[in-house]
Order: C-alpha cells, then sequence, then structure tokens
C-alpha cells in the first residue's frame, strides 16, 4: 500500500479530508454525478466533487481495490460507478422497485430520442406510476409507503434527483441520471420486460442488484 500512501501524504489537509468524504460517499451511494440538477433555474451546475475525484483517480482506484472494488468512469455519460467483486456487497431490490427502474429505464430511452439540446429528462411521481401501467408492471396505484419508499431508493443511489416535495406526492419533480444505464446491463434490460408479464402483485425479490449494501437515507 505504499503507493497509495505516498499519493495521499502529497495531498493538503483540506484534501485528505476531502477523501475520506468522497471514499464514503461512493460506498454509499454507488455513483457519482459530474452534474447535478437546479431544478429553480433549470440548469445542471458541474459537480465538484466529481471533478475532484477525477483529478485524484488513481488514488480513489489504488484505495478502493484494496478492498475489493472497481471505480469506473465514463466521462461521455458523466458517471463514476463503483462495483464489487464481492456478493456479499450487493443490494438486491424488491420486484416493485426493479419495476419501478425499469419504467424509468424505458421513459429515458423514449425523451432521450426526443431532445435535441439537452439530455435532461424531467418527470415527476405520476408519469412514473402512469408509465408502470401502461406497460403492464402494476394493475393499479400503488400505496404512497410504497412509491416512497421505491423512490427514496432509487434515489439513494442516485438513478433520479428529486425536486421538493413528498416523495410520493403526483406532482413531485425527478430528473432520470444516466447512472440509470449502468445498473443494469442493455442485455438483462431486455430479460426484465418478461419480469413484467409475471403477476404484478407478487412482491419476491428479483435479480437485479445494486453495490454496495447500505439503507436508504430518511429524507
Amino acid at each position: 500500500m505504499g503507493n497509495f500512501q505516498d499519493k495521499f501524504e502529497k495531498l493538503n489537509m483540506t484534501d485528505r479530508e476531502r477523501f475520506r468524504q468522497l471514499t464514503n460517499y461512493l460506498l454509499a451511494h454507488t455513483y457519482l454525478l459530474s452534474r447535478t440538477m437546479n431544478f429553480e433555474e433549470g440548469t445542471r451546475p458541474v459537480n465538484e466533487d466529481y471533478l475532484f475525484v477525477e483529478r485524484n483517480l488513481d488514488l480513489f482506484q489504488d484505495y478502493l481495490s484494496y478492498a475489493g472494488f472497481r471505480l469506473t468512469v465514463d466521462n461521455n455519460y458523466g458517471v463514476m460507478a463503483l462495483s464489487s467483486e464481492f456478493e456479499g456487497s450487493r443490494v438486491r431490490f424488491d420486484k416493485f422497485t426493479t419495476l419501478m427502474i425499469y419504467c424509468l429505464r424505458l421513459i429515458y430511452e423514449e425523451e432521450r430520442e426526443k431532445i435535441t439540446l439537452t439530455d435532461t429528462v424531467i418527470i415527476t411521481t405520476s408519469d412514473i406510476v402512469n408509465k408502470m401501467m401502461t406497460v403492464g408492471a402494476i394493475k393499479k396505484k400503488p400505496s404512497d409507503r410504497q412509491l416512497r419508499d421505491s423512490l427514496r431508493t432509487i434515489g439513494w443511489f442516485r438513478l433520479v434527483l428529486k425536486d421538493s416535495g413528498a416523495w410520493e406526492r403526483a406532482d413531485t419533480r425527478y430528473v432520470i441520471m444516466p447512472s440509470l444505464l449502468f445498473i443494469i446491463s442493455n442485455e438483462r434490460i431486455k430479460n426484465l420486460s418478461s419480469l413484467v408479464k409475471d403477476s404484478p402483485d407478487d412482491d419476491r425479490s428479483d435479480d437485479v442488484e445494486e453495490e454496495p449494501n447500505v439503507d436508504p437515507e430518511e429524507e
């Protein structure tokens, strides 16, 4: 670990603390995005944390590799993703959350085809529910608690960013983030279409996993 130690000691005290904070962030949220969202101004500010990790990428990758994690970067989409070599570090989503992710992916792909000047896809809770019902993922509107729990989980992993308002409110807005493209491969997204054909009331766990294993925060 000497190589890491040498690099780390070259950082000033402020950057060392920022390194610790962002390492914990990555372990908790899995994805780090190059841009955030300012709903009031309708802008996508650059994420300074992303730039910091990018400048010190070797340092983060070296450190995380000792614990069995791999940090990859896709600058085309502006997404950093953390993955683990170990099954125990992965979160298994329930079926409803998985179906919601699947429908968010469908919305994102459909809307991106229409967008020419920006890749920002903004939706509401109502849009998500309507899409899930349209494709047959659910038969009726889910409970507020079910909506809240699944959306909060999806938000925790930075697959969407939320505007102000309760998760379950019909008019609460979200921007779908490109990290959604990385949680499920294109091959697996095709397999998920078969999940929609199953009983929508079956809440069994499924094959969609996230990394690492953390509990969603209360917001």
